[in-house]
């Protein structure tokens, strides 16, 4: 009996045993569940855009301005009445002035289905741009383009012209105008000889790939009649105005301009002997003609005050500015003066307009000098440099003119065998001959004119 009751025991421990270690490894169990195939979802693309603008459901279109072609005329053809014209010429007045839209510039035209425009983009410029949306209420607004900027680098040997010189190197023709600018203190840019040479660091700007044009020169250096001029643009992190300056770092920026126009040529020289073509006989011209297209603007050389502005016979529209008890400048046969007397002016102040009027026989400058009440050739005054840089700021300079030095001695000439050969000739025949007006006329010959 006894027996009996520990076998039924012992079966009763085994089977409670089996069924614990069942629970217990079942929780074990590693057979993964089925998993339900899901639906990979597409990706969302993003809107494609234009000027801001999603093109998604509207037909594009790019045209320019036509000749005689008004705001009104464009917009006429797309369904936008003149009403609504007026009210978009009227709410554009604080953003951009409609009479503004020039012949040339290109517009794009968001169309709607029915063909009927939702916005009008005007591009003034390459950079700038309008938005007009004539939707449910008109809205004007002006925003600009993405401008990437790269450092680049160019040379070259002049043959020509500095302009020529420098598209022919694949570099903008603008960078003449900045040359002309940064050494209008120092180099003579009315007599480069050919052979004269340049190396340039510059900023160049592109939109959607597309190059618009020059930034700012970083650093250069231009030989001409066997000197070497070195230009390093420095801005202090303070706050202060930026400025070029030499390997000492000594201003670039003299008392006077070298001339009164930014860019142009030289047609007549100081001489004590030239036969005038208006009055048709020999006599002194104590001046420097600079030829240059109707209007050109004219700057002043120095800052001082307008003591004339008016009108002569043989002068035309003129203006005199006295700089100090020494030095006084003219420039004569303005199309129109900008200053009135007793201004003050500054350095490169526009003071009027290049014209004939006077003894002229076509649109120039004839710019005077005086020094100490007598007059003198202008080109052949030498000014001493302003101030040189700040010495709190001579190891910042010291770091950019290292990094500049670099970069421009790693620029080369395509064809540099000739180089020196060229500046010598041209330093030569420059001394050759004396400034007399037939000799004058043959040194133009050698001179790469920038114009």
């Amino acid at each position: 009996m006894i027996l009996k009751k520990n076998v039924l025991a012992l079966v009763v421990l085994v089977v409670v045993a089996l069924g614990a270690s069942f629970i217990f490894l079942s929780s074990f169990d590693t057979t993964s569940e089925p998993v339900s195939p899901t639906t990979e979802t597409e990706p969302i693309s993003a809107p494609r855009l234009l000027f801001g603008l999603a093109m998604d459901g509207y037909d594009i279109e790019t045209k320019s301005v036509g000749r005689n072609e008004f705001l009104s005329d464009i917009l006429q053809r797309y369904q936008i009445d003149l009403q609504s014209i007026a009210i978009l010429a009227d709410k554009s007045k604080p953003v951009f002035d409609v009479r503004k839209i020039a012949v040339g510039h290109d517009y794009t035209v968001f169309k709607d289905t029915t063909g009927k425009a939702a916005y009008f983009v005007y591009q003034p410029n390459a950079i700038d741009y309008v938005v007009y949306d004539l939707r449910d209420s008109i809205a004007v607004y002006k925003e600009q383009k993405a401008v990437d900027t790269k450092i680049e680098t160019v040379a070259g040997v002049i043959q020509n012209s500095l302009y020529q010189t420098l598209e022919s190197n694949g570099a903008s023709p603008d960078l003449a105008v900045q040359l002309a600018e940064i050494y209008g203190w120092a180099v003579n840019f009315y007599r480069i000889n050919k052979g004269d040479w340049f190396k340039l660091v510059y900023e160049r700007k592109y939109i959607d790939g597309e190059p618009i044009g020059p930034g700012r020169i970083q650093s250069a250096v231009f030989g001409h009649n066997g000197k070497e001029y070195q230009a390093y643009y420095f801005e202090p992190n303070d706050g202060q105005p930026g400025a070029y300056y030499d390997e000492n770092g000594k201003s670039l920026r003299r008392t006077f301009l070298k001339a009164p126009l930014k860019y142009s040529r030289i047609s007549s020289r100081f001489t004590m002997r030239r036969f005038h073509p208006v009055q048709r006989r020999w006599k002194a011209h104590l001046g420097t003609d600079f030829a240059a297209p109707h209007g050109t603007p004219i700057v002043a050389t120095a800052a001082g005050v307008v003591t004339e502005s008016t009108f002569s016979g043989g002068n035309g529209n003129y203006v005199k500015i006295k700089h100090d008890n020494v030095y006084a400048t003219q420039y004569l046969h303005m199309s129109k003066r900008a200053v009135k007397k007793g201004q003050r002016v500054a350095q490169g102040q526009v003071i009027g307009y290049v014209g004939s009027t006077g003894l002229a026989t076509g649109p120039h400058v004839c710019y005077r000098f005086w020094k100490n009440g007598r007059q003198v050739d202008a080109l052949a005054q030498v000014f001493p440099p302003s101030e040189p840089i700040n010495e709190r700021y001579r190891v910042a300079f010291n770091n950019v003119l290292n990094m500049q030095q670099n970069t421009l001695a790693s620029v080369g000439f395509e064809k540099q065998s000739n180089l020196e050969a060229y500046s010598t000739l041209a330093f030569t025949i420059e001394r050759l001959f004396e400034p007399t007006e037939d000799n004058s006329r043959i040194l133009d010959g050698f001179s790469a004119q920038i114009l």
